[in-house]
């Protein structure tokens, strides 16, 4: 949802002068081209403008220390702006600081990087420079790895297929009418329900269609926007702002690593690239050791794994739907004799648009829009949108004498998601509160509400994630396809304590791609150059080897905005640099020319010497590119109210019918995409719950 524009946010001349430099540093292809820098600064304001307040003023803060006199001496031992500086003295001090050894240098480095990088790239003049192809829905398929498949249909299969190719249309599909957004608001609403989920993804949709379905009358508050099949326009510039959590810049206060979570209706079932994998039997016994019951063993949560793999139609994609980065993986891991496998998706009648990150146009996609959300509404549930939860009340204080579930008030702010402006207040009580917002917004809620403390906002768990780039001959075009479709996870608990990494596929629109990429100017332009030939590998690790401290933490600082920190273990790191040789060898194995790594500056790989170089090299923060999609932690289940956020009931300790039901909840990481997880857990709970 978009943001009131922080005060401030207008670029002073100062500011402009030290952004339009930047740009031209960056960008170092359009700042000849007439006003290309000016016209690119302006993109960037307008961004700013509309980013998260928070966000802006880091990166204003970040533009000052760079542009500031100060800043010039401390890397040039000259008090000179960076604006002053000749055209190769910026080049030479830019990347100076993202090479400095102080780490604030290289966080600032990152920070305006990635802003400059992404923003550019998602436009259509930069989607031209590169070769991107315009929506499949507006076209024939022009890859042999994307569009349906040829040939008769098969029974489940999850991949559409036809004898002849054709551009592909979207269903009209009207807003349903148990959906209310910011736009019918023009006051203050109180309401008294049974059930509130606050939040529409994994977790809380499954919540409000198994209380819906029950007999609850069940109100859905999600503070993002209600989009559907209409909207999806596949443009990643227009989509990834109303799609993503904090318009994608979400990031660790350090901005080692980007963090990229749904932020619509929806969640991250909405963006995600729908690969499908169940939590390892061992992972399972870990969950109990940490919980201290054994209420979370294979037998407790098989049924509803099998429950919902039927609800979301999970199965396997048949081979022929491979794209050419999904058959690197197998392929090479053919090669080196190492375990692969496809994997499972969610998917009915998919056409392999490989805009899974952006949306599904074609309803194909069995994310909670189409499924559990659908089910809640034909069950009586409602769903506000726009809908901030500030705080949740405890309404019976008597509540521990009489030995009742305490009443609770949610109290929200409904906010335009295009202008920001406040539409309506929400007072909604319920004697049972869901709360569904994620391993981030479900803390920060909580520590807004006063029922922080102990676990909450701690054990925050990540899979670190960096990709290794693969450069072949031919062809690859990794923007079409279905995104993941396979893995090899034959190094998935290869250290002492059963932890590991994975590796995946993963898609590579133009503005992420960028910012993934490390480095600027000529030679990264250069690269970007490369993208239709370029297969992108990532490796996932399994975080918190070696250790049950808290890694990493969420929290709400003074100014009420809500902040993460995040930290490698000694056993993750090693795993991550061997994640990061092992993917780069799978590359080579595959055929691939060269293995470009995310580290900073990037490392190349064509041989045993440079495969060497990669395990060697730094994975300290900001020394490589960190990504991830998979949050969770920060609430997590135990019987120790010290070390954990609910009981092993799924409510908070403390508070009778306080529920969480997302990936905050996991007690250590799955070390598996978590979305059957934390799908079949919440189904889990809101049983117990209901009996």
């Amino acid at each position: 949802m978009a943001n009131a524009p922080p005060p401030g946010v207008s670029l002073s001349r100062e500011r402009r002068s030290t952004l339009e430099a930047l740009v031209r540093t960056v960008l170092p292809q359009i700042a000849s081209a007439g006003d290309g820098a000016i016209g690119a600064v302006s993109l960037i304001e307008e961004r700013l403008r509309h980013a998260p307040p928070h966000i802006s003023e880091d990166l204003l803060s970040a533009l000052d220390v760079i542009g500031g006199r100060i800043g010039g001496f401390a890397v040039t031992g000259r008090p000179v702006p960076f604006a002053s500086l000749g055209a190769a003295e910026q080049h030479r001090v830019f990347a100076a600081w993202g090479a400095s050894a102080i780490p604030i240098a290289r966080t600032v480095h990152q920070a305006l990087r990635r802003l400059v990088l992404t923003t550019w790239y998602a436009t259509d003049e930069a989607r031209t420079d590169l070769g991107v192809h315009p929506p499949l829905h507006t076209r024939a398929p022009v890859a042999s790895w994307e569009g349906p498949l040829q040939g008769d249909s098969v029974e489940h299969e999850p991949v559409a297929r036809q004898h002849h190719p054709r551009p592909f249309h979207t269903p009209r599909v009207q807003v349903p009418s148990a959906v209310t957004t910011p736009d019918a608001f023009s006051g203050d609403v109180a309401l008294n329900v049974d059930v509130v989920v606050i939040g529409s993804g994994a977790g809380g949709a499954v919540a409000a269609a198994r209380f819906a379905e029950a007999g609850r009358e069940v109100l859905i508050l999600e503070e993002g926007e209600y989009l559907h099949a209409p909207d999806f326009n596949e443009i990643e510039g227009d989509m990834v702002p109303r799609l993503y959590a904090e318009q994608s810049m979400r990031a660790t206060t350090d901005a080692s690593v980007s963090v990229l979570q749904g932020g619509a209706v929806g969640g991250g079932t909405t963006v995600n690239f729908m690969m499908m994998l169940q939590p390892a039997e061992a992972v399972l016994d870990e969950w109990s050791r940490v919980v201290g019951v054994r209420e979370f063993s294979l037998r407790d949560l098989a049924p509803h794994l099998d429950r919902v793999g039927r609800e979301v139609h999970v199965s396997t994609p048949p081979y022929d739907s491979h794209t050419p980065a999904n058959l690197a993986i197998l392929d090479g891991a053919r090669v080196l004799n190492w375990h692969s496998r496809s994997g499972m998706i969610n998917a009915a009648g998919c056409v392999r648009a490989g805009t899974c990150s952006l949306g599904c146009r074609y309803d194909a996609k069995q994310s909670a829009l189409v499924t559990y959300l659908p089910r809640a509404f034909a069950s009586g549930a409602r769903l506000f949108t726009g809908a901030r939860v500030d705080r949740i009340e405890i309404v019976d204080r008597d509540h521990a004498r009489s030995g009742s579930v305490p009443r609770k008030r949610v109290r929200a702010v409904v906010r335009d998601a295009r202008t920001g402006d406040v539409r309506g207040r929400l007072a909604i009580e319920a004697p049972v509160v869901v709360l569904a917002a994620g391993a981030v917004g479900t803390p920060a809620i909580l520590e807004r509400s006063g029922l922080g403390g102990g676990g909450v906002g701690r054990y925050l768990r990540l899979h670190p994630t960096t990709a290794v780039l693969g450069f072949f001959g031919r062809e690859t075009y990794p923007l079409a396809g279905i995104p993941q479709s396979a893995l090899c996870d034959e190094f998935i608990a290869r250290d002492a304590n059963g932890y590991g990494f994975w590796i995946e596929a993963a898609p590579l629109q133009p503005a992420l791609a960028s910012a993934a990429l490390q480095g600027f100017g000529q030679e990264h332009h250069a690269f970007m150059r490369r993208l239709n030939n370029l297969v992108p590998l990532i490796a996932l690790v399994r975080d918190g080897s070696g250790s049950d401290a808290s890694m990493g933490s969420v929290w709400v600082d003074r100014r009420g905005h809500v902040r993460m920190r995040y930290r490698l273990t000694p056993a993750d790191r090693e795993n991550l640099r061997l994640g990061i040789e092992a993917t780069a060898r799978m590359q080579l194995a595959a055929g691939a020319m060269e293995a470009l790594s995310l580290h900073s500056p990037a490392l190349r790989a064509t041989d045993e010497r440079g495969l060497r170089a990669m395990r060697e090299a730094s994975v300290a923060p900001n020394r490589v590119g960190l990504f991830t999609a998979h949050v969770n932690g920060t609430c997590r289940l135990g019987v120790n109210p010290a070390t954990s956020g609910c009981s092993p009931t799924g409510e908070r300790h403390g508070v009778r019918g306080l529920y969480v039901m997302d990936g905050s909840l996991l007690p250590v990481s799955p070390g598996v995409n978590p979305q059957w997880t934390i799908m079949a857990l919440s189904s889990l709970l809101a049983e117990r719950a209901l009996n």
